[in-house]
């Protein structure tokens, strides 16, 4: 039988939040508790949980259906960032800031990619997507 060790997380947070602007906001808000109750530093986890809460509100939503914030912190000092909503057919593009370029919107990845160590796209729990990001927590955070 072939079996991974797999490590729990040090801390887990999941919670289901409508696909609203008021669930984005309240999504940042529970966040941020969160991470101060695990005696986490606020920021950028806060900005990146904001940019990825809201665009799971606004290109992710599906009329009914709600998008889950999970905030997990793993071995060695890396807290996770997950937001799962219901478009797994629509996943979000890799955009790179064009010189001259005056768009209003569209640079939410972007600050993710900044803010973040690594962040990714990945298929499921079907039918839907979850947008990932990972922070390191280390010495210089």
């Amino acid at each position: 039988m072939n079996q991974r060790t797999a490590h729990p997380p040090l801390h887990h947070f999941s919670v289901p939040l409508s696909a609203t602007r008021r669930g984005a906001r309240l999504a940042r808000l529970l966040a941020a508790e969160q991470l101060h109750d695990w005696g986490l530093p606020l920021d950028p986890a806060r900005l990146v949980v904001a940019e990825l809460a809201a665009s799971a509100a606004l290109h992710g939503r599906v009329p009914g259906r709600s998008f889950r914030l999970t905030l997990f912190v793993r071995a060695p000092q890396t807290l996770c960032v997950e937001v799962a909503d219901a478009r797994g057919e629509r996943w979000p593009v890799r955009a790179r800031a064009a010189a001259g370029d005056t768009a209003e919107s569209g640079y939410g990845l972007l600050f993710v990619g900044e803010f973040a160590d690594r962040w990714g796209v990945r298929s499921g729990p079907v039918p839907c997507k979850t947008v990932w990001a990972e922070l390191d927590l280390g010495p210089g955070r």
